[in-house]
């Protein structure tokens, strides 16, 4: 069973936080089995710039990203994503907007008229 670790990203350095997501990648490079040549070449950098993201040094938005994407991590990125709550007072109209009954067959008005 794994244990969750209590990180507080609050109180770290910047530096910190940047040596943290080195040592994420380098995690589950390693867990994948996978050398640092392999991973450079599936996410399309150099083999020299995974080690300075793994060492803490460097890195960019784009490289964290192409890491994750080569590392099947993506969905650690679902921490971003902006949901915003329906009210009440919209959702209860939305309901009464909703169908109640169904309409039923409608009788179409092309049957001839008798000659009666």
């Amino acid at each position: 069973m794994t244990e969750k670790n209590n990180i507080n990203w609050q109180s770290m350095s910047d530096r910190a936080i940047i040596e943290s997501l080195g040592l994420y990648i380098k995690h589950h490079r390693l867990e994948q089995n996978r050398t640092q040549q392999e991973l450079a070449v599936a996410s399309g950098i150099n083999r020299s710039t995974l080690n300075q993201v793994e060492s803490g040094k460097a890195g960019s938005l784009l490289t964290l990203i192409q890491l994750l994407r080569a590392l099947n991590q993506l969905a650690i990125l679902d921490a971003f994503e902006i949901v915003t709550p329906i009210s009440p007072l919209k959702l209860a109209k939305l309901e009464q907007k909703k169908r109640k009954r169904a309409s039923g067959n409608k009788q179409s008005n092309n049957t001839p008229k008798s000659s009666w």
